[in-house]
């Protein structure tokens, strides 16, 4: 997903290639949906299965021996894995578009670097420990919680078209090195439980979600995506979260100007969207998102033009010299007093 590239340059192409990949993802989703049947003949894993799926001859812990280190079971109707718990050297394991139900014969892989196991019928991402685990996904099941996910080097989870109503389980201290969490698509309610200082990039599209809390120290988001939800406020955002770069609100209910001045403590904000939000359709819109930060590169779509920055300049001068006038008065009344 563009969103997770680093935003040092903003394209404008960004937003339709985005919405673009979205909706194709979430209409192949809920086609397999439409199709899912529970009933399933028994596929376990063979030994055939997995000479054809094994690849990438590489040096065992060793030196001495050598192993393949890569499996693709990718769309084999499996639903056992159980042979799996013996080829312990495994690194890279694709076991996505299948019938799954159980992850457990996993826990043997103990040098697993990647693992994707998406488009299955888990309902729990649950696994023991895996010391080396850095990418793991696991989009497009039928999982309800966040539970069981302690991976001390994984750097990107992906759990988005799941049913997870709440983040729990999510420990910083055993996520010390997660900066990617993807969980567009589910049916959150709200933004608590994720208290990972270490995240840079955060995918919650596509949720229930009516207000953002527990973000406030999330110090190293860069990116933070919230399309397609509830939202009428911009409460929940602080200084604190001093390197968030990227905003989108799009889709949301908010329709007040006076929200935008909630985002001025955000010191590294450039590009914010907020299109489909009642707020768009008033008439000083996209000169009071600048008025109230002056460091925005990007409003929706568009970028802005040196004109609006130097009558957004002047705005804020003429409000600065409004409220000192104001405060005179009661600085004079308070020099007129008499002395006790």
């Amino acid at each position: 997903m563009s969103d997770e590239d680093d935003l040092d340059d903003f394209e404008p192409e960004l937003e339709k290639e985005e919405d673009e990949k979205e909706t194709e993802e979430w209409e192949d989703y809920k086609k397999e949906g439409e199709e899912f049947s529970e009933e399933w003949m028994p596929v376990p894993l063979t030994e055939n299965m997995m000479k054809e799926g094994l690849s990438l001859l590489c040096k065992t812990g060793n030196g001495l021996a050598h192993a393949y280190v890569k499996l693709e079971l990718k769309d084999r109707d499996l639903t056992d894995i159980n042979l799996l718990h013996s080829y312990i050297h495994l690194r890279y394991v694709d076991i996505s578009e299948n019938h799954l139900t159980d992850l457990s014969p996993l826990n043997f892989l103990t040098h697993l670097l990647w693992l994707k196991a998406d488009s299955n019928q888990l309902r729990t991402a649950r696994l023991n420990e895996l010391p080396y685990l850095q990418i793991a996904s696991f989009a497009y099941n039928q999982i309800t919680d966040t539970e069981g996910i302690s991976h001390p080097r994984l750097r990107s989870l992906d759990l988005k078209g799941n049913h997870i109503h709440m983040v729990t389980g999510l420990d910083p201290q055993k996520l010390n090195s997660l900066h990617t969490l993807e969980l567009r698509g589910n049916q959150l309610e709200s933004t608590l439980g994720i208290n990972l200082p270490k995240l840079k990039n955060l995918f919650l599209a596509q949720n229930l979600l009516k207000k953002v809390e527990g973000l406030e120290n999330l110090s190293n988001l860069t990116t933070l995506h919230l399309r397609d939800n509830q939202i009428e406020t911009l409460n929940g955002f602080s200084m604190e979260m001093k390197s968030l770069q990227y905003l989108n609100l799009r889709g949301n209910m908010v329709n007040d100007l006076g929200e935008l001045a909630k985002l001025r403590d955000l010191p590294k904000l450039r590009a914010l969207v907020l299109l489909e939000n009642p707020i768009t359709d008033e008439t000083d819109y996209r000169q009071e998102a600048l008025v109230q930060m002056a460091h925005l590169e990007r409003l929706d779509k568009d970028f802005y033009e040196e004109e609006e920055r130097i009558e957004a300049d002047e705005i804020r001068q003429r409000i600065k010299e409004e409220q000192e006038q104001e405060a005179e008065p009661e600085h004079d009344l308070e020099l007129d007093q008499p002395l006790v």
